[in-house]
């Protein structure tokens, strides 16, 4: 069913000319549709949002690419803290694949990549949230060893 290798998708950090395929990425799922913009010109609140990512050590936006063109995104922060005796985290967020890709492995090969690339800057923790309507996603990132351990809560500051 994939007919992907590990060898045809690469995952490396976003670049500025990579942004306007990351919003459509973010924007392509019905929760997505309903908080991105992707036009053309892009807001210019997405290219503020990249450069402070950008300028800010241990954030990064990781893209999976294949034959040259963008199919899956993440960020991770890396995120240091007095809890558990000092530890230091790995946060992921805004984890999409392109949809014609869906069920290819590359979004599994992407959090693992983005798992190992939090191991190399020292977590010892790798944590995420994923939307209550989200349940594909839930069944995903638990086969992949992530526990349901704690109740995340938000609160909108709009």
């Amino acid at each position: 069913m994939s007919g992907i290798s590990d060898r045809d998708v690469r995952f490396r950090p976003a670049r500025h000319e990579d942004l306007s395929a990351i919003v459509r990425l973010l924007a392509d799922d019905p929760l997505g549709a309903t908080r991105e913009r992707f036009e053309d010109p892009l807001p210019e609140a997405y290219r503020i949002a990249f450069d402070a990512i950008a300028a800010q050590p241990g954030n990064e936006i990781i893209v999976a690419e294949l034959d040259g063109q963008i199919v899956g995104c993440l960020q991770l922060t890396v995120i240091p803290g007095l809890s558990r005796m000092g530890m230091t985290r790995g946060q992921i967020e805004g984890v999409r694949v392109d949809a014609r890709l869906r069920g290819r492995q590359i979004g599994e090969r992407m959090i693992r990549a983005a798992i190992e690339r939090a191991r190399t800057q020292g977590c010892r923790l790798v944590q995420l949230t994923t939307d209550k309507n989200r349940p594909d996603a839930h069944r995903f990132y638990e086969r992949l060893g992530f526990v349901a351990s704690h109740i995340g809560m938000k609160l909108s500051l709009d």
